[in-house]
């Protein structure tokens, strides 16, 4: 059976590094790849249904760092179901989505999330995008869990964080861009990045069998050095995102 798509794109979560996953869009551009479906989670899944509903990426890099950030989100809740609501995040989406749901969009997308009640990873296709994304991008502890339809949903990088299943089969060729490469640390004098380390270590352990699917990965190692909710550097995230790109995409 014929391949469905011609490329595939998987993009990863990792916080306030989605500026990277703009810049890697934008170094795509230029070498004229562009994807036919995408498939994303967290971070990449706000990049994802953004990219999907038209906006260029420096269209994207502008929501992002704009005075209005789409990644000023946190408001303190405590105590309850997580420290931060994902109240802002819901406003300056739904301002920026000129689609409500997933079949609007002008490329497919898919939506990994986590459901906490059957723990299970689940790929939304189909319906309201808003409230899939929001819960895709719910760092569990952190933000509150997203009820959709009588279960709860917390970030989709708990089990997936690299989210090439629902398309591998349909595309004749994939790329990925995964923005969590793992360097020692040793700064952890706060609850806060105790938990954000912890994260990133369980959501990097299941990516390298998937990453192999790939024909082209992206996957900048200087991430490293930058928080998950480090929104303070997001221009230098998106430079550098687009700068190792560019020298792959030559190479």
């Amino acid at each position: 059976m014929g391949r469905k798509y011609d490329t595939g794109l998987i993009l990863s979560g990792g916080g306030a590094r989605g500026f990277a996953h703009a810049g890697i869009l934008k170094a795509l551009h230029e070498s004229g790849i562009r994807p036919d479906v995408i498939s994303g989670v967290s971070a990449g899944a706000i990049v994802g249904a953004l990219y999907a509903d038209g906006n260029t990426p420096e269209e994207i890099y502008d929501i992002f760092a704009g005075d209005n950030s789409i990644f000023h989100y946190v408001k303190m809740k405590v105590p309850g179901s997580g420290f931060f609501r994902t109240v802002g995040l819901q406003e300056n989406l739904s301002r920026h989505l000129k689609s409500e749901t997933f079949e609007e969009l002008e490329l497919p997308l898919y939506v990994a999330a986590t459901d906490i009640h059957r723990g299970e990873i689940v790929y939304f296709n189909s319906g309201r995008i808003l409230d899939k994304v929001i819960a895709s991008a719910s760092i569990p502890v952190l933000f509150e869990p997203v009820e959709i339809e009588g279960h709860y949903y917390v970030d989709g990088g708990v089990i997936d964080n690299f989210p090439v299943t629902p398309i591998a089969r349909h595309c004749k060729r994939l790329i990925g861009i995964s923005l969590n490469p793992i360097h020692p640390e040793e700064d952890f004098k706060n609850m806060f990045r105790i938990a954000e380390r912890t994260f990133r270590l369980s959501v990097s352990s299941n990516i390298s069998p998937k990453i192999e699917l790939c024909d082209l990965v992206f996957e900048p190692e200087e991430l490293g050095r930058y928080g998950l909710l480090d929104t303070s550097s997001g221009k230098e995230m998106y430079e550098l995102g687009y700068r190792s790109a560019q020298k792959i995409l030559k190479s």
